[in-house]
């Protein structure tokens, strides 16, 4: 496995509920936000799998909450694809906090779509690595 990658957010105001804390949804979002960073960071842009017809696909993701956010906090958002063998992957994820401590561990399984078949393809990995300028970003 490689060294994680990371981005970092800032939770805004406007995303935290009525007990003054991040949103439960909002979580996502932010993990969202590192898995498209990753992807830019290792050269894939969106319009780069577009013109392929290729799109990732979220097929199964759990959120552990455990310290809440609120306005202001800075945060880490981590990110590691784990590659198996198949059409699917998993992405392991953690938003800490600037101290160090997890607020949530988001764990997922992915998979890379071909758009026009809307089927997975059989090895998410290869096509990873081919439009890759930086795999080893992804482990590869």
């Amino acid at each position: 496995m490689s060294e994680p990658f990371s981005v970092t957010v800032v939770v805004r105001g406007y995303e935290t509920d009525t007990q003054g804390h991040l949103n439960q949804a909002v979580y996502l979002q932010y993990a969202e936000h590192a898995r498209w960073s990753m992807l830019q960071a290792g050269g894939i842009r969106q319009a780069d799998l577009l013109e392929r017809n290729l799109g990732p696909v979220a097929l199964e993701v759990t959120v552990r909450y455990r310290r809440e956010l609120r306005a202001g906090d800075e945060t880490e958002v981590t990110c590691v694809f784990v590659w198996g063998e198949g059409k699917t992957f998993r992405i392991e994820q953690i938003i800490r906090m600037a101290d160090g401590t997890v607020a949530a561990e988001v764990s997922g399984v992915g998979g890379l779509m071909d758009l026009r078949r809307r089927k997975l393809v059989a090895d998410p990995r290869e096509h990873f690595r081919a439009l890759a300028k930086a795999p080893e970003v992804f482990g590869l």
